[in-house]
């Protein structure tokens, strides 16, 4: 725990009766990069689309949660990518047995100040993102990323234990 942080969690429930759910953690030292940490149960073995929408409207599941967070209009990139929507966190592995976990650090996501993701949702999708680089029609909006399978809200929370990436 990091006195001199914001801190915020989702969770994230099954849409559509996919069986997904988990736990996205967020962190944000003052001056430093978000660090993200996920734990997400039930998904299908392979790379799995992951996102922070516009809204955390979730009253009809995930599809009211709207699009991507792109606050600045930019297409549709990777996590590390110069040109994407704040919202992009990429992919999630999946084993399809055990829990999926992801734990990085993202520069453009912030909890604080006009770009805040506090009150939006985290998505995870049904297939892989494919970063804006597939040649779908909606792989510059979307990522070609498929239905969504879970969401959840991110609000603000207590100090909590965190994994910092490696």
């Amino acid at each position: 725990m990091q006195a001199d942080a914001a801190y915020a969690i989702c969770v994230l429930n099954q849409d559509l009766g996919s069986g997904v759910t988990g736990v996205v953690k967020f962190v944000q030292p003052a001056g430093g990069k978000t660090i993200v940490n996920a734990t997400i149960k039930g998904l299908t073995a392979g790379k799995h689309g992951f996102h922070v929408h516009e809204f955390g409207n979730l009253t009809e599941g995930c599809k009211t949660a709207g699009a991507h967070f792109n606050p600045e209009k930019k297409t549709h990139g990777g996590p590390s990518d110069e040109e994407r929507h704040v919202g992009d966190m990429g992919n999630v592995v999946s084993d399809g047995k055990s829990d999926t976990v992801l734990v990085y650090e993202d520069a453009l996501i912030s909890l604080t100040g006009p770009n805040s993701i506090i009150g939006r949702a985290v998505v995870t999708h049904a297939d892989e993102d494919d970063l804006g680089r597939g040649g779908y029609d909606d792989s510059k909006t979307t990522g070609h990323a498929g239905a969504r399978v879970a969401c959840g809200v991110i609000g603000w929370s207590a100090p909590f234990e965190y994994s910092r990436p490696n």
